[in-house]
């Protein structure tokens, strides 16, 4: 099968987003199939506002147009909301194609944490008609689904996510820019630094130890101002990043609005429990009790989490491969019976 996909996220971006398009596109590539990846590298672009690291295409639609025209894909996924989203929205819609979405960002709730004026309500009207001509749109979890379902999205499909236990796995050596009397426990975050991740709710705790922060973004310097005594030590990739992960005691994931956090994925495989929200992405991803802690009180969480066992953690990891979730994503591109205009 022909395969294109387009996605406002992708290289050099660093996020789960790209991990997961990228990775879902080499298993598909390893079963035989032809893949293209459609991103803003292709087009003239800006930096979102506020973000640098995050370039929007400018008016993609005409260059677009001739790329999908020249590839004459059997399936077309659309992967986000952005520029590019909806140039391969209008694309698809004015040739009658059908086409799959995916709902990998909580963009209503991004949109109202940096502008508190704009309602969660216009957010999710603008993403259901965005999505609404889709045969399906894939979801992550189930929680997720039913929070899409009750917002008033329809036509719903399960797309997983999972993690290289080959490349995240435990080390017993730990990286050179950790000092080795660092105390102990070690409370660890991986990911980007923006408002939308809730990091104070992390870095305000009174824990005993000592924490590590591992990534970038445009909240960095105020974070890193504002909490001098945790190590911040920026973005993080392949073998050195399991490193990083593996040096500490506890996964901490303050989020409140990720639709999955595939970096908790990667933290278990490297052994390390989850402490964080019961919300969606923990829900699904974290066994209460034995591979993280989920409570209200991030404190707690991160408290009740320390003591749990790292080969559960290792085990739980194990049974959640790529290949597994390409098969899903594979299933969904199959033509539904009542493909709409």
């Amino acid at each position: 099968m022909k395969i294109v996909i387009c996605s406002d996220a992708w290289h050099p971006q660093v996020n789960g987003v790209v991990t997961t398009l990228s990775r879902t596109r080499d298993a598909l590539r390893a079963m035989g199939h032809e893949v293209t990846v459609i991103g803003p590298d292709r087009f003239r672009s800006v930096a979102l506002p506020g973000y640098a690291e995050i370039r929007l295409a400018l008016l993609p639609y005409r260059r677009l147009r001739r790329l999908l025209d020249a590839l004459q894909a059997d399936h077309i996924h659309i992967a986000t909301e952005g520029p590019l989203g909806w140039a391969a929205r209008r694309y698809c819609l004015q040739r009658g194609l059908p086409f799959n979405t995916s709902y990998h960002t909580q963009f209503p709730e991004y949109v109202h944490a940096r502008y508190p004026f704009v309602p969660l309500a216009v957010g999710y009207a603008l993403m259901r008609r965005f999505h609404r001509p889709a045969q399906r749109t894939l979801v992550a979890t189930e929680h997720m689904e039913r929070l899409l379902q009750e917002r008033g999205f329809t036509h719903l499909a399960r797309w997983g996510r999972g993690v290289d236990i080959a490349l995240f796995r435990p080390q017993a050596r730990q990286p050179a820019e950790l000092p080795t009397d660092l105390p102990r426990p070690l409370w660890v975050y991986a990911g980007r630094l923006a408002v939308e991740k809730n990091l104070p709710a992390f870095l305000e705790l009174s824990l005993p130890g000592s924490k590590l922060v591992i990534g970038d973004g445009p909240a960095r310097r105020d974070l890193q101002a504002r909490f001098a005594e945790a190590h911040f030590v920026g973005y993080r990739f392949g073998e050195e990043l399991a490193g990083f992960l593996s040096a500490g005691d506890v996964f901490v994931f303050p989020s409140r609005t990720d639709t999955f956090g595939l970096v908790m994925l990667e933290a278990m495989a490297c052994g390390l429990p989850v402490a964080a929200f019961p919300v969606t992405g923990p829900l699904d991803v974290v066994r209460h009790g034995e591979t993280g802690c989920l409570h209200e009180d991030l404190q707690q969480a991160c408290l009740g989490a320390q003591n749990l066992s790292a080969e559960a953690c290792r085990r739980q990891a194990e049974a959640m491969s790529w290949e597994a979730c390409t098969q899903q994503f594979l299933a969904a591109c199959r033509p539904t019976p009542d493909a709409r205009e």
